[in-house]
């Protein structure tokens, strides 16, 4: 199975990777895992007063926080996967990806925040379930 999962380096995304590494039955080495994680844009002032170079070294630094101690993580639990990362709004690139890349199935943590509409899920996860084609775990 060709799986996503989607990373930000939260409390929430340790508890899905958890998940992950805990259910052998679903998840296993057999599996082919992507890492996404998306960074979000920054104001088009501040790429412009500090320069293209600073802004993809801001990014790449940024993706590195995040992407590095999950890798270890999956490493240690025996799991391989390709990392990628993408900069725009959050759960608008995440199902966008997603569906260019044909995954099985999308997996990722739920804030369980935000305002009324959403308190089962953060808004991110309301945003890619309702924009993702890819069946979707969310793991809170």
């Amino acid at each position: 199975m060709k799986i996503l999962l989607a990373v930000d380096g939260s409390p929430y995304t340790k508890k899905m990777l958890a998940y992950l590494t805990t259910h052998d039955e679903l998840f296993g080495p057999r599996n082919e895992y992507t890492l996404l994680t998306v960074q979000p844009p920054l104001p088009p002032r501040a790429r412009a007063a500090v320069g293209k170079e600073v802004v993809d070294s801001y990014y790449t630094e940024e993706t590195q926080k995040v992407m590095a101690p999950i890798t270890e993580f999956l490493a240690h639990h025996n799991l391989a996967a390709k990392s990628e990362w993408k900069v725009g709004h959050v759960g608008e690139t995440i199902a966008s990806f997603a569906d260019e890349g044909k995954f099985d199935l999308l997996v990722m943590g739920s804030h369980g925040h935000g305002s009324i509409g959403n308190l089962v899920m953060g808004s991110v996860a309301t945003q890619v379930l309702s924009r993702c084609q890819v069946p979707v775990l969310l793991v809170r």
